[in-house]
């Protein structure tokens, strides 16, 4: 039996006025990529940004970013970066930077609901970048991704929870997987966020899923306090796991 994996997401589309120890610099994420793997982390996604801290597609953000971070962390560790529609609302635009790239991370997320999802994720597997493809709770991403040719050639399916109540987003997470189906070739890494990162965390755990942690989640420990950083939150979060029998 494969042992569940620990994903670490670093920053996302976050900024420094919603959180103080955002890393944003390469500097920034190569320490705090660093210091989630000593955690206990096991792979990585990380946000790109600019010189004005907005998330990038850019081949230079890109490359700095992952050339950093691939520095300070042990041979082996994947590191993944967004493609978010976000950054670059034009998909023929994203797929293009895609196939710029000079530096590649290991996996890439693309999220299905966006128009054009199909062809940066092509962009991608062509420049031989794994695909993590993003199907948001409440949109038709999980019918549009069935529907794909990429069920069986992505390296994982990233089930993201939107709902941020606490009291739903357990639920919500299941019905998510449940829209998944038993048959779905990849596997599934179940991550909520901000109210609901804690309880879907407990579903991961019951469930057997890959999970996600870090900042771009949520900014609060199970106790309410503020996470001081992205290691705090791993160490954390693997103690639930531990607790739910994992």
């Amino acid at each position: 039996m494969v042992e569940a994996m620990l994903q670490v997401c670093l920053n996302g589309a976050r900024t420094r006025a919603e959180c103080r120890s955002l890393p944003v610099s390469p500097n920034d994420l190569a320490s705090a990529a660093a210091r989630a793997v000593v955690a206990g982390a096991d792979d990585l996604h990380l946000h790109p940004k600019d010189d004005e801290g907005r998330d990038s597609l850019e081949a230079h953000a890109v490359a700095r970013a992952v050339a950093a971070v691939r520095r300070g962390v042990p041979p082996g560790v994947r590191i993944g970066v967004t493609t978010g529609a976000w950054a670059v609302p034009d998909p023929e635009q994203r797929a293009a930077l895609v196939r710029s790239w000079s530096v590649l991370p290991d996996h890439a997320s693309v999220n299905w609901h966006e128009e054009g999802a199909e062809q940066v994720a092509e962009a991608l597997l062509d420049r031989g970048v794994g695909v993590e493809a993003g199907i948001y709770s409440g949109t038709d991403a999980a019918r549009r991704f069935s529907a794909s040719p990429f069920p069986d050639r992505v390296l994982r399916v990233l089930a993201e929870v939107t709902d941020v109540n606490a009291a739903t987003a357990g639920e919500t997470a299941l019905t998510l997987v449940e829209e998944l189906g038993p048959a779905l070739p990849a596997p599934v890494l179940l991550h909520g966020e901000d109210g609901g990162a804690w309880p879907v965390l407990r579903v991961a755990a019951r469930l057997g899923l890959d999970a996600r942690f870090g900042l771009e989640d949520v900014l609060v420990l199970p106790d309410g306090s503020a996470a001081p950083d992205n290691a705090a939150l791993v160490r954390a979060a693997l103690t639930l796991l531990a607790a739910e029998g994992r």
